[in-house]
């Protein structure tokens, strides 16, 4: 695994990466009914969890599914885009201003 995580870094793709415990160690907050209501892991629910994640810059869709063919994980790896703040409509970019520069600031995306 480690050397697929040198491989991205190498090609200037990789931007962030982590493992993730296992929701059994977590607890979500989910507002139902517009209050907070807690609920320590693990969730009966949870058919498949999510083990870990890479968040890379690549510029198609084939290619981050090209990344995740190599990837020696053997289980799943699900590829998804993250937002991009024009895909926003103006009233929610404005309500967002400085957002962008959270996120730098944050070590966030680029």
């Amino acid at each position: 695994m480690m050397q697929y995580n040198k491989r991205m870094q190498a090609a200037g793709v990789l931007l962030s990466l982590d493992g993730l415990h296992p929701p059994s160690m977590g607890a979500r907050v989910s507002f139902a009914d517009g209050q907070p209501l807690v609920t320590d892991g693990p969730y009966i629910e949870a058919a498949e969890t999510i083990g870990g994640y890479w968040l890379i810059d690549v510029e198609s869709k084939d290619e981050a599914i090209a990344w995740a063919r190599r990837c020696p994980a053997g289980e799943v790896v699900e590829v998804r885009r993250i937002h991009e703040m024009d895909e926003y409509s103006a009233d929610v970019q404005q309500a967002a201003d400085g957002l962008t520069d959270m996120q730098n600031h944050c070590g966030g995306r680029r």
